[in-house]
């Protein structure tokens, strides 16, 4: 069970950290003309999401794993708002991967300021998760 527990906090860093930082390449992305560094930005972008998507894969298959073990958990009022805030995570994840494909066709219309904002989505979404998994209020 540990171990278990273990991969799933791995693959949620490593979800976290590409959620973190794909939408700042969008901040930048946003900033940069189709000329220079943005060619390698969207080289940056395609990677980072390959990465997301094996972290947030491999932290959801754990962490189903994890409730497929202990059932009781899916009864805790605690566990349902967890679920809701990693199901809008997920939506978040699949938002990101349409940006992605914005940017590549070059069909960006929103401002580096807009995605700034974007960007602290899933900073607010941890501090949910993390307090809902270590306090359990409810």
């Amino acid at each position: 069970m540990q171990w278990l527990i273990a991969f799933h906090i791995i693959f949620v860093v490593t979800w976290f950290a590409g959620l973190f930082y794909l939408p700042r390449l969008f901040v930048y992305s946003a900033l940069n003309d189709k000329e220079g560094f943005y060619p390698t930005l969207m080289v940056m972008q395609r990677k980072l999401l390959v990465m997301m998507h094996i972290g947030g894969g491999l932290a959801l298959f754990f962490g189903l794993v994890l409730v497929v073990i202990q059932p009781g958990y899916l009864a805790l009022g605690w566990m349902h708002a967890k679920l809701a805030l990693v199901v809008g995570l997920v939506a978040y994840h699949l938002w990101c991967a349409r940006i992605v494909r914005v940017f590549r066709r070059g069909e960006n219309r929103r401002s580096h300021v807009w995605y700034r904002w974007f960007n602290e989505v899933p900073a607010l979404a941890l501090v949910g998760i993390v307090i809902l998994a270590v306090v359990r209020p409810f």
